[in-house]
C-alpha cells in the first residue's frame, strides 16, 4: 500500500472507530435542520473525491457541496482524517461477496481480485489514501471475513490464509496504481500511447544497435508492434493475476503433499 500523502494528521483511533461503527452520540441527534447525517456527509465527500481527486477534499468543500456551513459537519464528523477513514470503509461496501461462488477457491480469489481492481478504478483516490493501517470499519471487516471464507478449508493455516489474501489484494493495488498512473499521464500530456510510441520509435531505431541490444531490441519491437505502446496496464494485470494464482495453486498443492 502507498504512503498516505493527503492526510495532514493521523485520525484519532477512538473517534474514528466510533464514526465507522456509528456508535457516537453525534451521529444523529443534532443538526437535523440541515438534513445532515454521517452517511450523507461521507457520500458527498466520496462524490467530491471521485470528481476532483482527494487533493480537492476538505471539510469546507464538502460543506459547500451539501449547502451547509462548514462547522455544521463537525456535529457528525470529528475531522478530515476521520472522514477519510469513513470514505475508505464506505466504498469497500461496494465489493461483492464471493465466498460461495462456484468454481473453487481459485475462481473465488480471481473474483475478489477483479472486484478490487474495479473498485480502484471507480474511486482512483482510494489508492492515494490507503495505508497499512486500514480503518477497521464494518465494511472492511466484513470483506476480510468473506475473503477468508473464500479460501477456508483448502489446507492453509490461519496465518497462510491471511498471507494469501494480502498477496492478492496487494498485487491488485499495485497493478491498479500503475494503470491509473498511466491513464493520468495520458490525460495530462494529451498524447496517446500510439502517438508516444511513434515519436520514440524512429530515434530508438537509430541509437539501439542490434549487436548491443539484441534481446531488448527484439522484444521491445515485438511489444510495440503488438500493443502500439511500451506498456499495456490491462494486459499486465491479466498476466500478473494469472501468475499470482498459479503460485498460490502450487503452494496449496504442496501443503497437501502434492
Amino acid at each position: 500500500m502507498t504512503t498516505d500523502e493527503h492526510r495532514t494528521e493521523t485520525s484519532d483511533p477512538a473517534r474514528s472507530l466510533a464514526l465507522l461503527w456509528r456508535t457516537g452520540e453525534s451521529s444523529g441527534r443534532r443538526g437535523r435542520k440541515h438534513g445532515l447525517s454521517v452517511d450523507r456527509i461521507v457520500h458527498a465527500a466520496i462524490e467530491l473525491a471521485d470528481a476532483e481527486g482527494v487533493a480537492a477534499l476538505s471539510m469546507r468543500r464538502v460543506a459547500e457541496r451539501l449547502g451547509v456551513g462548514t462547522m455544521s459537519l463537525y456535529t457528525y464528523v470529528p475531522g478530515k482524517s476521520e472522514l477519510l477513514d469513513a470514505m475508505i470503509d464506505t466504498v469497500h461496501g461496494e465489493l461483492g461477496r464471493h465466498h460461495e461462488a462456484a468454481g473453487g477457491w481459485r475462481r473465488r480469489l480471481e473474483l475478489i481480485a477483479r472486484d478490487n481492481w474495479a473498485l480502484c478504478h471507480r474511486h482512483p483516490w482510494l489508492l492515494r489514501v490507503l495505508t497499512n493501517r486500514v480503518p477497521l470499519g464494518p465494511n472492511i471487516s466484513l470483506n476480510y471475513e468473506y475473503q477468508l471464507r473464500a479460501i477456508d478449508g483448502i489446507g492453509l493455516s490461519d496465518l497462510e490464509m491471511d498471507s494469501v489474501i494480502t498477496l492478492v489484494t496487494d498485487y491488485v493495488h499495485g497493478a491498479a496504481r500503475n494503470a491509473l498512473d498511466t491513464a493520468r499521464s495520458r490525460r495530462d500530456s494529451g498524447v496517446t500511447d500510439e502517438q508516444w510510441w511513434r515519436a520514440q520509435a524512429p530515434f530508438l531505431e537509430k541509437v539501439m544497435d542490434p549487436a548491443r541490444f539484441p534481446v531488448a531490441g527484439r522484444v521491445g519491437t515485438a511489444v510495440g508492434e503488438a500493443y502500439r505502446t511500451s506498456y499495456d496496464p490491462d494486459r499486465a494485470f491479466e498476466f500478473g493475476l494469472a501468475r499470482v494464482l498459479d503460485g498460490i495453486e502450487v503452494f496449496v498443492a504442496r501443503g497437501r503433499g502434492g
